[in-house]
C-alpha cells in the first residue's frame, strides 16, 4: 500500500510535468494550456453523460430485482475516470479517458474482477467458534450438526467441571 501512495502522490506528478514540458516545448506554451483545459472541459461533458446512463443501468438493475455489480463498478471507474480527467495532465486524461469509455471499461472491470476474485477466496470450512462436544467435532458421521443447548444468545452453557478441564487442541 505505501509503494501504491509512493506512486500516486510522487512518481505521477513528476511523470506528468515531465510529459507537460515536453509538449510544451514541442507545440508551445498556449496550445499545451489549450489541450489541458480542453481536457478537463470534455472530461466533465463525458462525466456527466456517462454518469447519468451508470445511473439509469443502476435504477434499472434495482427495478429487475438483482444485484447491480457491474453498475457499480462501472459507476467508480466512472467517477475515478473523471477525477482524473479535471486534474491536469497528459497521463492521468488518458487513464480518465479509458475509465469513461464503455469498451476500454469492460476490459477495466473483467481485470478488476480477477483480481478482486484471486484476493478474497474463502475456504470452504465452517466455523466452530472455539466450542466443541466431548468426543470432536459438532458434527455427526451423516454430517448434520448436533443440537447444542444455549441460554439464548452467546456460548453454550458449559457444566462446572468443562470450565475447569483445559480446551481440546484443534
Amino acid at each position: 500500500m505505501g509503494l501504491l501512495l509512493i506512486l500516486l502522490f510522487i512518481i505521477v506528478p513528476i511523470a506528468e510535468l515531465y510529459v507537460i514540458i515536453q509538449v510544451g516545448s514541442a507545440i508551445g506554451v498556449l496550445p499545451t494550456l489549450a489541450i489541458i483545459l480542453g481536457g478537463a472541459v470534455v472530461g466533465s461533458a463525458l462525466l456527466r453523460a456517462q454518469g447519468r446512463a451508470a445511473w439509469r443501468r443502476f435504477n434499472a438493475a434495482l427495478q429487475q430485482r438483482r444485484f447491480p455489480a457491474r453498475e457499480t463498478a462501472d459507476g467508480v471507474m466512472i467517477v475515478v475516470g473523471g477525477t482524473l480527467l479535471l486534474t491536469p495532465g497528459f497521463i492521468t486524461d488518458i487513464v480518465g479517458l479509458a475509465l469513461l469509455f464503455p469498451p476500454s471499461r469492460g476490459l477495466v472491470r473483467a481485470l478488476m474482477w480477477r483480481y478482486l476474485r484471486r484476493r478474497f477466496e474463502f475456504a470452504h470450512a465452517t466455523a466452530s467458534w472455539g466450542y466443541r462436544r466431548m468426543g470432536g467435532s459438532p458434527y455427526d458421521v451423516e454430517g448434520s450438526a448436533h443440537e447444542v443447548p444455549t441460554n439464548g444468545a452467546g456460548p453454550p452453557e458449559r457444566s462446572p467441571d468443562e470450565r475447569q478441564r483445559p480446551p481440546l487442541p484443534p
